[in-house]
C-alpha cells in the first residue's frame, strides 16, 4: 500500500541542460518505484530490498506545481520538463491516481515542453494531452533552432528479451510490450526513442544482444537510442550492487566472479570497457541509422 506524503516542491530546476534528456526541469510524481528494477540507482536503505512496498504518492503535487510553473512561465523560463527522471511516472498506481495526467494538464496550461521517460504502456492514455502540448508549448531558445517537437517520449530498456526483463525488472511491463508501445507512440506522430540505461554486462551487452536491441528499436520506429553502461552502488540488502550480485549468482552463476572482479572495489565499469562500449555504440548507430542523441 502506497503512503501519501506532502511535499514543499515538485519542480526541480536543472543546473544545466543535459545533452541526453534535454532537461531544464524534472518532476517525479512518486517516490520509490513498484517496478523494482534491481539495477536502479535510487535503490538503498531508504527503500529497502522490496522497493515496491515503499512507494509514496505526492498528494499535494497539483497545488505546488501550479505555483511553480506559473512563476517560471511568468519569467519566460521555458524548458523541457522531464517527467520520470528518478521514478517511472506510470507506475501501477497511476491508472487510478492520475497524478502524472494532472501534471501534464498543468504543463499544457503553462505551455512547457515535456519529455516523458517510462517503461509503461499506460502513457498511451495521455496521448490526447501530449498532442496538445506538442502544438502549443514553447521551446527554450537553446533548442528552438534544433528541433520542432515539443514532446519527447523515451522508453527505458536494459534488454529486449522478456526473460532477462523478468529477472532484472521484476515489476515492470515486459520489454516486448514496451516495444509495441514505442511503435504505437511513433505512429501517433511523437518524437520517441529509447533509453538503453543501463545495459547489463555479459547479458545484454554481448554483440548478439546489442544487435538484437538495435534491430528491434529500428524495426519499431525509434528515432534515437541513448546507451549507457551500468553503475552499481552500496552493500546493504536493498542496494543495487547487492541486488544485482544476488540475481547474477542465481541466474548467471558463471558470471559472478567477473562481477566481483569489476564491482567489489568500484561502482563503475572499468575505463577500457567504457571505451570499447562507446566505440561499439557508434558502429551500431551508423549501421542501423539510429542516432545516439535526441538532438544532434
Amino acid at each position: 500500500m502506497a503512503q501519501r506524503i506532502q511535499v514543499k516542491s515538485v519542480l526541480n530546476k536543472a543546473k544545466q541542460t543535459d545533452s541526453w534528456f534535454l532537461d531544464g526541469y524534472t518532476i517525479n510524481p512518486y517516490s520509490g518505484c513498484s517496478f523494482n528494477c534491481l539495477y536502479c540507482y535510487i535503490r538503498g536503505s531508504k527503500y529497502g530490498e522490496h522497493m515496491e512496498e515503499k512507494v509514496s504518492i505526492k498528494e499535494n503535487t497539483m497545488e505546488i506545481l501550479e505555483k511553480q510553473l506559473f512563476n517560471r512561465a511568468k519569467k519566460q523560463e521555458f524548458a523541457f520538463v522531464v517527467i520520470g527522471s528518478a521514478t517511472d511516472p506510470y507506475l501501477h498506481f497511476e491508472s487510478e491516481e492520475k497524478l502524472t495526467r494532472g501534471i501534464l494538464e498543468l504543463i499544457l496550461k503553462h505551455r512547457f515542453p515535456a519529455h516523458i521517460v517510462t517503461k509503461s504502456e499506460l502513457i498511451t492514455r495521455d496521448f490526447d494531452l501530449l498532442e496538445e502540448i506538442n502544438k502549443v508549448a514553447i521551446l527554450p531558445m537553446n533548442l528552438a533552432h534544433k528541433m520542432d517537437q515539443k514532446v519527447v517520449v523515451s522508453f527505458s530498456f536494459s534488454s529486449v528479451d522478456d526473460t532477462v526483463g523478468k529477472i532484472f525488472e521484476p515489476g515492470a511491463p515486459l520489454p516486448s510490450l514496451r516495444l509495441k508501445t514505442l511503435e504505437t507512440t511513433v505512429k501517433n506522430g511523437f518524437l520517441a526513442g529509447v533509453s538503453m540505461m543501463p545495459t547489463i554486462p555479459f547479458v545484454s551487452d554481448t554483440t548478439e544482444s546489442l544487435n538484437q536491441m538495435f534491430s528491434a528499436f529500428k524495426q519499431h520506429g525509434a528515432h534515437y537510442a541513448m546507451p549507457s553502461t551500468i553503475t552499481l552502488f552500496g552493500n546493504s540488502r536493498g542496494d543495487s550492487k547487492t541486488m544485482m550480485f544476488r540475481a547474477i549468482e542465481k541466474y548467471y552463476p558463471h558470471l559472478l566472479e567477473k562481477y566481483k572482479k569489476w564491482f567489489d572495489q568500484s561502482d563503475y565499469m572499468p575505463a577500457y570497457y567504457n571505451n570499447a562500449f562507446n566505440k561499439k555504440m557508434k558502429e551500431l548507430s551508423q549501421e542501423f541509422n539510429l542516432p545516439l542523441r535526441i538532438v544532434q
